[in-house]
């Protein structure tokens, strides 16, 4: 991890807002996490109390993205940072970004699970479901993770899950096509596992953005449309 020397600045205050932006956007980051969580899990239960819970409290995540954002503003104007502050203050605004998108995604997949309330579905296409979504849920904690010690190498790692995930995605939707042959019946609900399957596959997406604004941060260089072992080159 290279040095940014945050928080290594001569004003106390301005030492306190960089680190302060920070902490906010780890503590969005573990509320966008608790949505998610808790949208799969309404899902997987077909549990409609809590799909409409994760979807009334998608608010917080909006509003905290808004005093992130006017924080950042603030100091842009008051500072006007170079050099690694101004990278933390760039990477800072993209990935809340990201982040009420995961937001979004989670009430989403909320949504879907409130309309299959009291539906029978097949085990094993939920197992399947319930897989994509654990390993998505692992690669959001694990940017956020890289986000907090400014960690390239577990940026790296986690960015590189996004194949996997892809491939998991395409076999569900593979299946979920089968399911709807086999039994024409099944064609509403499986639409909504489908339009759920895909908000799941974006959320990954979302998570490897963060990592590449993570190594933008720290190195200074932008790696987006770039490959794997491309990221790993100093």
């Amino acid at each position: 991890m290279e040095n940014l020397n945050i928080g290594q600045h001569i004003s106390r205050r301005y030492n306190e807002e960089l680190e302060d932006i920070r902490n906010r956007v780890l503590a969005m980051g573990g509320l966008v996490e608790q949505q998610l969580q808790d949208a799969m899990r309404a899902l997987e239960d077909r549990d409609g109390g809590l799909a409409a819970q994760v979807m009334e409290n998608d608010y917080q995540v909006n509003a905290m993205e808004v005093a992130i954002d006017e924080e950042c503003n603030t100091i842009l104007a008051r500072r006007q940072p170079a050099a690694s502050d101004l990278r933390l203050i760039v990477a800072v605004i993209k990935t809340i970004t990201d982040l009420e998108r995961i937001g979004d995604e989670a009430e989403r997949i909320a949504r879907m699970a409130s309309r299959m309330v009291g539906e029978e579905q097949s085990a094993r296409l939920f197992t399947q479901i319930r897989n994509l979504g654990h390993h998505v849920r692992g690669m959001v904690h694990g940017a956020l993770d890289a986000f907090a010690h400014l960690d390239t190498e577990k940026a790296v790692e986690i960015w590189s899950e996004d194949r996997r995930v892809d491939s998991e995605y395409d076999s569900l939707m593979r299946e979920l096509m089968t399911y709807m042959m086999e039994d024409p019946r099944s064609i509403p609900n499986i639409l909504q596992a489908m339009f759920a399957a895909r908000a799941i596959e974006r959320i990954g997406d979302r998570a490897t953005n963060i990592c590449e604004y993570v190594i933008y941060l720290v190195k200074g260089k932008d790696v987006r449309h770039t490959r794997v072992d491309q990221q790993t080159e100093d």
